[in-house]
């Protein structure tokens, strides 16, 4: 079979269809191995059919209950940027689309949250911090990562009225069901922290992983709110494109990936912070219902 990672319309519907009845992508990748595909040009040609606009018969049936956006395992997560918005409809806000990225796709976004937002998450959070810990994959627990040297905590989804405001608010801005999310994470960089550079998604060779998805499969989105600026650095950088995100109040930073691969370029981290404190409140989205 060809490398070439063109489309054409028989193969678009095959994929288009396999995702929508939940076939996940390393099935997909199987089934086109088996059928002669070199494994790059799978990749690509799944990735190609991920970016391209879905028909509302395209998508699957199924709507959340608490929100009625549908699911749309087919699609990702995203704002809707047909006509190069200059402004979203968040529902309770306005927010900004400040830049844009088409490979890695990410987005950055202004306005995102109030300074009473902000202020409101980190006396929430203040008292419950402790050591960052990373998901280990070995294991499917987690654990200290030296790579990691922020302090956190996590909200339950609609813990307290602030965080309920906020993931509605995400849900409607982002198109995805707001039990999709895993519960808000709020982090504090003292002087010199950092989170060196990770992907965000959970490696599927890792013996731990399964179960990991079983919660609510793969992450596909990620979605970084600066709470407080520090006075120097703290940048998020994205390394295999060379951008970097100014930790600035009320802004954030979403970003896709539409499979567990570097080739998505979603490699990112924390730049070490030089003076001063950065808070973070992050949003990890996933596939199907996180519990």
């Amino acid at each position: 079979m060809s490398s070439n990672p063109s489309i054409d319309p028989e193969l678009r519907d095959w994929i288009v269809a396999q995702r929508a009845e939940g076939h996940t992508e390393a099935a997909l990748r199987a089934s086109m191995r088996a059928s002669g595909w070199r494994d790059d040009a799978a990749g690509a040609a799944l990735a190609a059919v991920a970016r391209l606009p879905l028909k509302a018969a395209e998508t699957p049936r199924q709507v959340s209950a608490k929100t009625g956006i549908p699911a749309q395992r087919a699609a990702l997560p995203g704002p809707d940027l047909e006509g190069a918005p200059l402004y979203l409809d968040a529902g309770d806000r306005r927010v900004k689309v400040l830049q844009t990225m088409r490979h890695p796709s990410v987005v950055v976004f202004g306005d995102l949250l109030g300074g009473d937002e902000c202020e409101a998450l980190i006396d929430a959070a203040r008292e419950r911090l402790a050591r960052s810990l990373t998901v280990e994959t070995q294991t499917g627990g987690e654990a200290v990562n030296i790579d990691r040297t922020s302090e956190g905590m996590f909200f339950e989804r609609g813990e307290i009225e602030v965080v309920a405001r906020l993931e509605a608010r995400l849900a409607r801005l982002l198109n995805w069901p707001l039990e999709y999310g895993e519960g808000l994470q709020v982090l504090r960089y003292r002087p010199g922290a950092q989170y060196r550079p990770h992907y965000d998604y959970f490696d599927p060779a890792e013996p731990g992983t399964p179960t990991i998805l079983a919660r609510g499969g793969q992450r596909v989105a990620t979605l970084v709110m600066y709470l407080h600026e520090p006075a120097r650095g703290g940048a998020t950088t994205f390394p295999d494109v060379g951008l970097e995100v100014a930790p600035v109040r009320g802004t954030g930073v979403f970003f896709s990936y539409d499979r567990p691969d570097p080739a998505t370029l979603t490699l990112h981290g924390g730049a070490p912070v030089l003076a001063g404190e950065k808070w973070v409140a992050t949003k990890w989205l996933r596939e199907r219902e996180f519990v």
